[in-house]
């Protein structure tokens, strides 16, 4: 810390005055032992430990001390003159962090105390940084989760907002009789009925994305061979794979797969997966499962070699209300909240997902741990 001129002077005058009262109390002790040992030289006589200081004590002035006094006496004045003066330096030392505190608590957060600080005031400023860092995190936190808030009010107010549009506006013609034919109401009420579907199926995903987002959601666990549940998977996937010309493969160990989870939402997991690589991978013939166990994790892949995404598509992939298609066809239409539930559903089991591309391949990993905390189901 940098002192200000002030208070160099201000340390240097009360040097100054701490030197002047010693030299009061030095003299002023003198003076009173040489008084007692004048008045009373039967009783200072009778200690031998005194020697012949008591009559050089009654012979001299105190500046007539003999050296090895002197010296002393000048180290203990330069003793308690540093602690007084290092005690003032700390005084000025929290009035100058004090004073910074103010100015960031006025809503400066990137303003660092100035300064180098050692012992216990270095710890209490370092301390200070740390509270000021998490302070700031926070409160960017609180910031992006009214921020996604928002975000979210907003998408889902857009995505519910046309297919309601289409129904209101296709039950309207009917409402108005304004149909040639049967048919043509039929195809109307084919239309609602088919917008209103979609309609159910964003809310459905809303609802889910909520429950799962949240830490406190409950987990039923069991345990259960997850080569079992994969194998299962790619069996109910089977029919829509062939309609689309692909073909569903997996690869599992030989011995069973034992984990504890809750297979509802891992189910869930993978069906988002499946359904993500039949709607989005374009040209592809091939859809692979894998899963690894390791020591403590099982290591499952859904991998397609359909057409490949661009890496910043791939980097926003479990973003809520992503479709890395533009267009949002009819035919790949979505809710935008498949990956972001089978994120936060991984996330619930302590496990982690990614998504990368890989010679061709795209690739989700799912990583899980085997055990858990969960109890099993009763």
């Amino acid at each position: 810390m940098q002192l200000t001129n002030k208070e160099r002077l201000r340390l240097a005058f009360e040097a100054v005055v701490t030197a002047g009262i010693i030299f009061l109390c030095y003299f002023a002790v003198f003076e009173i032992l040489n008084w007692l040992v004048t008045s009373f030289p039967e009783v200072f006589g009778d200690f031998w430990i005194f020697g012949n200081m008591l009559a050089d004590i009654r012979n001299q002035e105190l500046w007539g001390l003999t050296p090895l006094v002197f010296i002393f006496l000048i180290i203990v004045a330069g003793v308690a003159i540093y602690w007084r003066l290092k005690r003032r330096y700390h005084q000025y030392e929290l009035q100058h962090i004090i004073k910074e505190l103010h100015y960031i608590a006025q809503g400066n957060y990137t303003h660092r105390i100035r300064g180098k600080y050692s012992g216990d005031i270095g710890k209490v400023v370092e301390s200070i940084h740390v509270l000021v860092d998490s302070t700031v995190e926070a409160m960017e936190e609180e910031r992006r989760i009214e921020q996604s808030k928002d975000e979210l009010i907003t998408n889902v107010s857009h995505d519910i907002r046309t297919p309601l549009t289409s129904i209101i506006g296709y039950l309207g013609l009917i409402e108005e009789r304004r149909f040639t034919s049967a048919s043509q109401a039929t195809d109307y009420v084919h239309t609602a009925y088919k917008k209103a579907k979609q309609m159910k199926a964003l809310v459905d995903d809303l609802f889910e994305y909520t429950t799962v987002r949240q830490t406190t959601t409950p987990l039923e666990y069991i345990t259960f061979d997850m080569g079992q549940l994969i194998e299962q998977m790619a069996i109910d996937f089977e029919l829509e794979a062939l309609k689309k010309g692909r073909e569903i493969k997996t690869r599992t160990p030989d011995t069973p797969i034992m984990m504890r989870g809750d297979t509802e939402k891992i189910v869930r997991v993978f069906h988002n997966l499946l359904s993500n690589a039949l709607k989005y991978g374009k040209g592809g013939t091939l859809i692979c499962i894998n899963a690894v166990q390791s020591e403590n994790n099982v290591e499952v892949t859904v991998s397609n070699n359909g057409e490949t995404l661009p890496e910043e598509a791939i980097e926003q992939l479990f973003e809520r209300f992503y479709r890395a298609e533009v267009s949002r066809s009819q035919e790949t239409a979505g809710t935008g909240l498949g990956l972001a539930i089978a994120q936060s559903i991984v996330e619930l089991h302590k496990g982690k997902i990614t998504a990368e591309v890989k010679e061709g391949w795209t690739v989700f990993t799912v990583v899980l741990p085997l055990n858990t905390n969960g109890q099993d189901e009763r």
